[in-house]
This record gives structure tokens, C-alpha cells and sequence, in this order.
């Protein structure tokens, strides 16, 4: 254990000491919290250029329609579309953004609306347009009808129920829930989990073909074990994503804190609202009293204590599984380049959780989803997307012993591949061949 330990303490400082490492650690945090912040504050800003739309109306009924606001200028003019075209093209600086030409009557031909422009209309112009004059359609059908009252009883027949989840506790205690967040927050860390696992997996495969190309494990493994210098450079680099993730934990958790404190007041947090199907312009909703203590209320809701804990024994279980099996890989191999066709059947099944992770989120208690998080290969990641919504115990402790199991298995597999091809030089390995070195 004490050579197994030196080998560790080396892989680990030597790792953590690198630039590369430092730089990603701390710069990560400020892109996770860039990317929740900066949306935020941009969409708080509201664009201050006019839009100029020249319309036609050969029905001359829509001017009531479409009016004038901040933001766009309507022009209605009595012109052929080719002589605006024309015009346009004329003046190279004419603050012109789109020509809407209306043919024809829209109650009765919904197509008779076009929007003309030199370069693409934007999404935001055309739903802005498309609603102003499905909302007075949509008026002149109802008056149609000749029923007193029938836009109001329209109206009021409409709804928009959200209907709030709540968990019951052990002692009666009700906390409130949401479906959503736990959705969210199972696919962030199924897909860290993914991540740590590709990433650091193919870091013990470079480290154990470097040394081999180098030699220099020839004189390792004169004072020690294959055995004890495998195990050493897997746990030594779990330690080290170990210590990248808490540290991505903690220092997101504090930039999103002080960013939300500095801007927060200008931005609503809760969500920024786009234009609605009725053709009301984008803009920032005003912040609800009480959204952030909801807000707060739904993640209280989770034991985010045990989502961390289970979260490290999943990465520690898969991350061993894979890393042992990766390890063999590049023992058995005498170049980088050498290690795809042996890699890629390992790489399969992570890519498989990913796609089961995504189904699974929909059915957290489905067949996929528990046979998946169970599959030792699978369950590192699907379950971590089941945990919000509340796995029983005795299927987290059967998950979890079958990791274990079979990491014991493929540790003892890939040691005894390791053994052999860790020495092995100027031969191309086969499957038959790494199954003889099993028997050895």
C-alpha cells in the first residue's frame, strides 16, 4: 500500500500542479456562471433601432391594425411592390427593414400576407406582424357570429393552470417539488458524470502508452508491481477530477451568488418572456413578489446532500470501471494511435447511458430506466438523472453493490492484461491475443 500510495501522491501533485489544470479549474466556473448570467443581462437590453415596414394594404383595412409603436414604424403607401423594390435599391442607406403587401381579405385568405426584404426577416418582426393580424382576425370571425358578449365569454373560457407538485415527507412534512428542476438538475450531473468519466478515462490510457513508449515504465516496474502502478495512476487521477469537481461546486456557487447581487436587481431571473401568440412585442418580464422564495422553496424540496454523496460514489464506481478497462487498453499497445479499435467498444456503451440518461428523464420509473441503472456499464449516468425524483433505497444499494462487483471484475481482468501487455513491444495486439494474457 505504501508504493501504491507514492504512485499516487505522484499522478495526483503532478496533475494538479500543471497550468493547464489550474486555468481550467478556475476559468470553467466564470463560463457556467457566464452562461446563466450573460443570457440574462443581454436579454434585459432592448434594442433602440426603429424597424421601417412599408406595407400595401390593397384592402385598405388594416391600418388600424397595424400601428406605430417605439419599435416599428409602419408606412402605408398606395405603390406597386416593384417600384419600392426599386426605391430601395436606390438608396443604399434608406432605413428600410421589410415591405408587407396584403392582397386580399385574411378572414377569408389567410395567405394573402407576404413579407418582402433583402436579406432575411427575422423571427421577432414576423411574430410581432403575424400576431397583430391574427388578433383582428380573429375579432372579425367572432363578431361574425353575431353573439352578444362572445369575445369576453371567449375570453374568460381561457386558462392556463400550472398545477404545483408536493412531496410528502416521512414525518408528514409536505415540501413542494418541480418536475422541471429535478429534470434539470438529473441531466447536469448525468452529463458531468459523462464528461469526468471520457475525460479522465482517456487520461489514464495517454499516461499508462506514454510511459510504455518512453520505457521509463521498465524501471517503474522494477520496484513495483503492474498491479500496485495501475491502481496508483487510477486513484491518483480520481483524485484529481475529485478535486476539479469540488472546486467547480464551490467557486460557481459564489460567482452565481455575487453575480445575482450585482445584477439581479435588473434582470428577472425567474424568466424572460418572448412575444405571445397574440403579436405583443419581446420584452423582460416584470418580477413576481415571492418567485425567488418559490424558487428557493423547489430546491429545499431536494436533499442535495444526498444527490453530492451519491453522486461521488457513482463517479468513484464508474469512473473505476471504465479507467481499469482503459488502462488495460493502453498496456496492450505501443501507440496513441493504436488504441482506437480497442477504445471504441469501451467509449459505446458510455454514448448508450447518455441516450438512456435522455429517455430515462421522461420515465424516471420506467423498464429502460431501471435496468439501465443497474447495468453497471449504464448506471453511473442514468441513475444520476433518477435521483431527483426520489429512487428507493433498495435499488440504490443494489446499483451500487453491482458497480462495486463488477469494477472488482474488471480491476482483476484488466491487471492480468495489464501484467503481460505493459512490456509487450513491437506486436499488434489482437482481441484473441488480450484473451490469451486473461488465461495466463
Amino acid at each position: 500500500m505504501s508504493k501504491i500510495s507514492l504512485i499516487i501522491k505522484r499522478e495526483y501533485t503532478t496533475r494538479v500542479m500543471k497550468k493547464s489544470f489550474i486555468i481550467l479549474t478556475f476559468l470553467t466556473p466564470l463560463l457556467f456562471a457566464g452562461m446563466i448570467t450573460v443570457p440574462l443581462w443581454l436579454s434585459s437590453i432592448k434594442d433602440s433601432n426603429k424597424k421601417h415596414i412599408v406595407v400595401i394594404d390593397k384592402t385598405h383595412t388594416y391600418s388600424q391594425v397595424l400601428k406605430s409603436n417605439e419599435t416599428y414604424v409602419f408606412d402605408f403607401v398606395d405603390k406597386p411592390a416593384d417600384q419600392i423594390k426599386k426605391e430601395n435599391a436606390d438608396k443604399k442607406n434608406a432605413e428600410f427593414t421589410a415591405l408587407l403587401l396584403i392582397n386580399d381579405d385574411l378572414s377569408k385568405n389567410p395567405k394573402a400576407a407576404a413579407l418582402y426584404s433583402d436579406k432575411q426577416v427575422n423571427l421577432e418582426l414576423k411574430s410581432y406582424i403575424s400576431g397583430l393580424l391574427n388578433k383582428y382576425v380573429e375579432q372579425q370571425k367572432l363578431e361574425a357570429y353575431n353573439i352578444p358578449n362572445l369575445k369576453e365569454m371567449v375570453d374568460k373560457s381561457r386558462s392556463n393552470i400550472d398545477i404545483p407538485t408536493i412531496k410528502w415527507g416521512d414525518n408528514g412534512q409536505e415540501k413542494q417539488g418541480s418536475a422541471e428542476l429535478a429534470l434539470v438538475i438529473g441531466m447536469i450531473s448525468a452529463f458531468v458524470i459523462y464528461m469526468f468519466i471520457i475525460i479522465y478515462g482517456a487520461q489514464v490510457m495517454a499516461g499508462v502508452v506514454q510511459e510504455k513508449t518512453s520505457r521509463i515504465v521498465e524501471v517503474i516496474i522494477s520496484s513495483v508491481k503492474p498491479f500496485e502502478l495501475m491502481m496508483g495512476k487510477i486513484i491518483g487521477i480520481a483524485l484529481v477530477g475529485l478535486t476539479q469537481f469540488f472546486m467547480w461546486v464551490i467557486l460557481t456557487g459564489g460567482i452565481l451568488f455575487i453575480g445575482t447581487r450585482f445584477i439581479g436587481g435588473g434582470v428577472d431571473l425567474a424568466a424572460m418572456q418572448q412575444a405571445n401568440q397574440m403579436g405583443m412585442q419581446s420584452m423582460a418580464s416584470t418580477p413576481q413578489p415571492g418567485e425567488m422564495q418559490q424558487l428557493f422553496a423547489m430546491l429545499h424540496g431536494f436533499d442535495f446532500m444526498e444527490i453530492i454523496v451519491l453522486f461521488v460514489l457513482y463517479f468513484l464506481g464508474g469512473y473505476l470501471l471504465y479507467a481499469s478497462l482503459f488502462a488495460a487498453v493502453g498496456s496492450a499497445v505501443d501507440s496513441e494511435t493504436d488504441t482506437q479499435q480497442f477504445s471504441l467498444p469501451l467509449t459505446l456503451p458510455i454514448i448508450f447511458a447518455i441516450y438512456a440518461a435522455i429517455y430515462s428523464a421522461q420515465n424516471p420509473d420506467g423498464p429502460l430506466a431501471f435496468w439501465c441503472s443497474m447495468i453497471p456499464f449504464t448506471s453511473p449516468i442514468v441513475m444520476m438523472v433518477r435521483l431527483p425524483f426520489d429512487v428507493p433505497a433498495w435499488q440504490i444499494i443494489l446499483s451500487l453493490s453491482i458497480l462495486v462487483l463488477s469494477f472488482i471484475g474488471t480491476t482483476w481482468m484488466a491487471g492480468k492484461i495489464y501484467r503481460t501487455g505493459i512490456l509487450m513491444y513491437g506486436k499488434k495486439v489482437t482481441w484473441k491475443e488480450m484473451w490469451k494474457w486473461l488465461k495466463y
